[in-house]
């Protein structure tokens, strides 16, 4: 039963290149078909361990609340978003909304930046 255990961390270990060098072998020499060996490999999570986790490069920036200075958060809505005054207090108005949607991070945390500290209650997500 120990030779099992050592194959088995064997396969664990190989890399995908390694894997598609076994299924080639497997293929030519005991005719077996590459998708059962590919059966290994999603067993695995693709070889080496844990999935790999994409990380996240789009945010969203939602006000949560205007606060008790809402004058100087619709100003700063309105020249972060271009919206006129009426739709910038609107949206301050009407919070929980998005302020801005698919930015980047840096942004995300500047603008943040600037709703706090003009009173508002933001959120990035």
């Amino acid at each position: 039963m120990a030779n099992v255990k050592e194959l088995a961390e064997q396969l664990v270990g190989l890399t995908v290149k390694e894997v598609q060098e076994l299924a080639d072998v497997l293929k030519a020499d005991y005719g077996i078909e590459p998708a059962a060996a590919a059966v290994v490999v999603a067993a695995d999570g693709g070889g080496g361990g844990a999935a790999k986790v994409e990380e996240k490069t789009s945010f969203d920036l939602i006000l949560k609340s205007g606060g008790a200075s809402k004058l100087g958060v619709v100003k700063i809505v309105k020249e972060m978003t271009g919206l006129g005054l009426k739709e910038a207090k609107d949206l301050v108005d009407g919070a929980p909304k998005p302020v801005k949607e698919g930015i980047s991070k840096a942004e995300a945390e500047e603008l943040a930046a600037k709703l706090k500290e003009a009173g508002a209650d933001v959120e990035i997500k």
